[in-house]
């Protein structure tokens, strides 16, 4: 350690003199060639007796540390100042903080706005206080009173089954199954019931729901849910089922409407079902078609038969006029539809070429309608 500088004191060993910094700056006025030990006071300071420097021990350290850490003696300011700033009176934020802080907490758990649609429940220490209406409402504090504010007037739907691939049967009361899905739309009437009386409000729903769907199925039989007739039924006892067992509950729903999306034949049989569907359905087209022939020939014969009685009549007036009259009718209506005519009869040429006649008719005519315009 020769030759070097001891750092809390003058070189060690130079002089004969220990190193463990005892020498005394005051014996021959100057000072050592070491630098100063940071954790003792100046030697020269105002206020302090001037002695021999000494090597620092626990009680100085924590002699000079202040309520900020250790603070460093000496110097030419001190170290730096970590307090809040004052006010111009001279007097500490903190409290002006601290009220700020309270008004904020009372302002935002004590203040509730509560809309048009809404209600609020006010519970004092976890029990039920009251309810806030629409509007500006002031409760204690919390957490001396908590408030849960809900939408109740609008409509929530529950959608059974939840996913619209997955298939849902139900058994109707021809002893047929059929996959159903369907929609239940609810709104909260008694904010109270709905938060405290149930633990899980639209689980229930959707349970009290498919329990109500099966019993008004089971009621039904398949044609009547397959072809439409009997939905509207089935929709309309789904919901007085619904709202009589969640009544029951004194859950505080009000079920609002009940849809049905869709009735199909279950996945593994709807071939079969298409099959049976399109049988029936020509079936049907065969009796309307039957049905419509025979009033056809119905109304047909009805005519004829009033055309006779008609024409009876008259015979018993004139006998002889009115055989020849429908012979004559006869006669015209068998010899239009034929182009050749054979008559028995004495001078009466027997075959007539009617075609030829009629032909030479019509160019004869032709020609005089082609002269006359000349």
């Amino acid at each position: 350690m020769a030759g070097k500088n001891n750092p809390w004191g003058k070189p060690s060993g130079g002089d004969g003199s220990s190193g463990d910094g005892s020498d005394s700056e005051g014996k021959s006025g100057g000072k050592s060639g070491g630098p100063r030990n940071p954790w003792l006071p100046p030697a020269g300071g105002s206020g302090e007796t001037k002695g021999p420097r000494r090597s620092a021990s626990i009680e100085d350290i924590f002699k000079n540390r202040g309520p900020e850490g250790p603070r460093r003696v000496g110097g030419g300011g001190g170290g730096p100042n970590f307090r809040l700033p004052e006010r111009p009176d001279g007097k500490s934020w903190v409290p002006l903080i601290v009220v700020a802080l309270v008004v904020g907490w009372f302002l935002l758990s004590s203040v509730h706005q509560v809309g048009p649609k809404e209600r609020g429940i006010v519970t004092t220490f976890g029990k039920y206080t009251n309810t806030l209406s629409p509007g500006l409402n002031f409760t204690a504090p919390w957490p001396f009173q908590n408030v849960d504010i809900m939408d109740v007037s609008t409509f929530r739907s529950e959608r059974v089954p939840g996913n619209n691939n997955t298939e849902k049967l139900i058994l109707t009361g021809d002893q047929n199954l059929v996959d159903l899905s369907y929609v239940v739309r609810w709104n909260i009437a008694n904010l109270q019931q709905y938060k405290f009386q149930l633990a899980e409000p639209e689980e229930t729903v959707r349970e009290v729901a498919e329990a109500a769907m099966r019993a008004s199925v089971a009621e039904q039989e398949l044609d009547s849910i397959l072809s439409g007739a009997g939905r509207a039924e089935v929709e309309q006892q789904v919901r007085m089922r619904m709202q009589a067992l969640l009544d029951a509950y004194r859950s505080g729903i009000a079920v609002q409407g009940v849809e049905i999306e869709k009735t199909d034949p279950p996945a593994r049989v709807v071939e079969a079902f298409k099959d049976v569907s399109a049988a029936q359905q020509n079936a049907e087209t065969e009796v309307n078609r039957a049905r419509a022939y025979a009033q056809q020939v119905l109304a047909q014969a009805e005519g004829g038969a009033a055309a006779f009685d008609k024409i009876y009549e008259e015979y018993r007036l004139a006998p002889e006029v009115t055989r020849r009259r429908l012979y004559y009718e006869t006669m015209e209506q068998v010899l239009a539809n034929t182009d050749k005519t054979i008559v028995e009869s004495d001078g009466v040429q027997t075959y007539l070429p009617l075609p030829e006649v009629q032909r030479r008719a019509q160019q004869n005519r032709n020609a005089q309608a082609g002269e006359a315009g000349q």
